[in-house]
């Protein structure tokens, strides 16, 4: 097997890949992740997991490089990462009540080969309505910041929804574990 290189300086998508109980190491590549004009969400993410694969293929020749991205989409308006409390406070007001939708994108580049694999996961998440004193008390208390949509699904964030959809919730914290493990699969990585 090919040795995993995580391209991501996530400590989400470290714990994610961890799971599958394989040996890899990280690399955080240096990307511009600006949206093109005109492009689609689902193509912003396909693109941007694509490019942070291949910016470190040349430093890491004959690995199995994995690239991932994603943005939370409200309506047409692509919600990033908050950064700050009113920012957040904001994100997860409109949110309310609302369906919020997460596109992760997914690539999976063979250095060796030249292979390359992209995928686009979506999951949605439901949000229960939302009042003022309820947004500030779950973001005291979790400071989200860092996060797409302004909440951790894998904490306290959880209590905020209605309902979820999609086939891979581990897509809704950053890498979709289930597609990851079919294009392994297809680059002959032996899992149980």
């Amino acid at each position: 097997m090919l040795p995993l290189l995580l391209a991501s300086s996530s400590a989400y998508r470290r714990e994610l890949l961890g799971r599958l109980r394989l040996p890899f190491a990280c690399a955080s590549p240096d990307i511009d992740e600006s949206r093109l004009g005109g492009e689609t969400a689902e193509a912003l993410v396909r693109r941007l997991a694509e490019q942070k694969a291949r910016v470190l293929a040349e430093q890491y020749p004959q690995h199995l490089i994995i690239g991932s991205d994603q943005v939370a989409v409200l309506g047409e308006q692509i919600l990033g990462k908050p950064h700050d409390f009113e920012r957040a406070h904001r994100q997860l007001s409109n949110a309310s009540g609302n369906s919020v939708t997460f596109l992760t994108g997914l690539a999976l580049l063979n250095t060796a080969s030249g292979h390359c694999q992209v995928d686009c996961v979506p999951f949605t998440v439901h949000f229960r309505p939302l009042d003022a004193a309820r947004i500030s008390r779950y973001l005291h208390a979790e400071q989200p910041y860092d996060c797409a949509g302004s909440f951790k699904a894998e904490g306290l964030g959880v209590s905020l929804f209605r309902a979820t959809e999609g086939s891979d919730a581990t897509s809704l914290v950053g890498l979709p574990l289930i597609r990851l493990v079919d294009m392994l699969l297809l680059e002959g990585v032996e899992l149980p």
